[in-house]
């Protein structure tokens, strides 16, 4: 039999599409669809855009806002649901989707009522309390990363350490996020990482997703491993608004990747900013320390004297009390000579014929010039006798006599051997010259 083609008229994209949603909305009225949330948008135009999906299969869905606004509750990732809706397809992109009427509430799902029956039961055993967590370090030697090499969370989080804190090297344990094998596989990384213990803090991070997405961290093996682990563990597991078991076990929560990467590390323009104001305060201490010293250093060094000076100055104060004492000697001497001079003119006006008694008187006078003569040797022999000592209390004296003086390298005068140790240079000092010499052995 002969083929005969056929030919039909061409018709645009828009069309098709057209036709589509006709097809669609007269094949399949309004009915009631049973599911589970996923993927669930909130957008600010007051439309909620989700998944709704069973064991086998999942479809688009919105929700307008001039019609979930009759809504008394707001659902939630992971609500099982009723939906009154109508099927249809999206003309501009051609997907496929249902239009929502009415929502009711039909239960949680299956995989978020697991998560809250096990967080309920490890968190009646103490596993989340505050007490058992810790800080990580103010200033990590090296930082630990566990997640997808291909997940857009470690970019995001080897970004924020490269601009906070880059001189800490960062160690990577590859494993898989999502799937099946996910929470196996997360658990192994992370025991790995334990084991190796090279890092001081571990990041245990992944991007956001739906609740499904992020089951693998509500692994109760992998919550015990992250409470046993001796290495603090900083979780960032999916947005703000996701809590996985993981987040509940680990030492910190953070909101995100980036926060985690945040909190694992100082920032280094603060860090900077504290070592500046630290140096500073540090170079003004020493300034007044060193000029406190230097202040004290004056003052005492204001009142030593060197040992010849203060011989000089003895010698001088010698000679001054000599000067006084011969000074006040001679005026004595003429202050009793006058007197004498003077009782004498009086006793030869009272008795001019006495010459008997000017012979006495004579006699005296010459007695009393040997008494102030002897006197005066006595006194002179006595500041003979206390220069004499001075002189020989002069340590220069004493060098001529063999003596001599011994230092230490700081200039400090030896007077007990057990002041220094056998290997010590000491100085010694001559009358004429210096020596320096090590100590052999110490006798005492």
């Amino acid at each position: 039999m002969p083929c005969r083609e056929i030919v039909s008229a061409v018709i645009t994209v828009t069309e098709l599409n057209r036709q589509a949603r006709f097809a669609i909305e007269r094949a399949i009225p309004s009915c009631w669809v049973a599911g589970e949330i996923s993927n669930l948008t909130l957008a600010s135009s007051g439309h909620w855009y989700f998944t709704l999906k069973d064991q086998q299969s999942s479809v688009k869905c919105a929700f307008f806002r001039n019609r979930n606004q009759f809504m008394d509750w707001t659902p939630t990732e992971g609500n099982k649901i009723e939906v009154r809706a109508q099927a249809t397809l999206y003309e501009p992109r051609g997907d496929y989707q249902i239009i929502v009427d009415i929502m009711r509430h039909a239960g949680q799902g299956d995989v978020y009522a697991a998560f809250l029956r096990l967080k309920a039961r490890l968190e009646a055993e103490g596993l989340f309390r505050h007490e058992l967590k810790r800080s990580p370090p103010e200033y990590p030697k090296r930082i630990g990363i566990i997640t997808s090499l291909q997940a857009s969370a470690l970019q995001d989080a080897l970004k924020t350490l490269q601009n906070h804190w880059p001189i800490s090297p960062i160690v990577i344990y590859p494993t898989t996020v999502q799937g099946v094998e996910a929470a196996e596989s997360i658990t192994q990384a992370l025991n790995a990482a334990i084991q190796h213990n090279a890092c001081d803090v571990l990041l245990l991070i992944r991007g956001g997703g739906s609740l499904e997405d992020l089951n693998a961290y509500n692994d109760e093996t992998l919550a015990r491993m992250i409470r046993s682990s001796s290495v603090p563990i900083i979780t960032g597991v999916g947005h703000e608004t996701d809590f996985s078991i993981a987040d509940f076990s680990a030492d910190i929560r953070a909101a995100t990747p980036t926060a985690a990467a945040q909190q694992a590390v100082p920032d280094q323009a603060e860090t900077r900013s504290k070592v500046e104001n630290l140096t500073s305060r540090m170079n003004s201490s020493i300034k007044r320390v060193m000029y406190q010293s230097m202040q004290h250093l004056d003052g005492v060094s204001r009142h030593l004297l060197h040992p010849g000076n203060r011989i000089t100055q003895n010698r001088n104060m010698v000679i001054q009390l000599q000067t006084r004492a011969r000074k006040s000697i001679n005026y004595r001497y003429q202050q009793l000579k006058h007197e004498m001079t003077f009782k004498k003119i009086r006793i030869e006006n009272l008795r001019p014929d006495c010459s008997s008694r000017r012979i006495g008187l004579f006699n005296l006078l010459t007695a009393l010039d040997s008494t102030m003569m002897a006197n005066l040797g006595t006194q002179k022999g006595k500041l003979e006798s206390a220069l004499r000592s001075l002189q020989q209390l002069n340590p220069v004296n004493i060098l001529s006599r063999g003596y001599c003086i011994v230092q230490t390298r700081e200039g400090i005068v030896l007077s007990d051997a057990h002041a220094v140790q056998p290997g010590n240079l000491v100085k010694i000092i001559l009358k004429s010259g210096n020596l320096d010499a090590t100590v052999n052995t110490v006798n005492a």
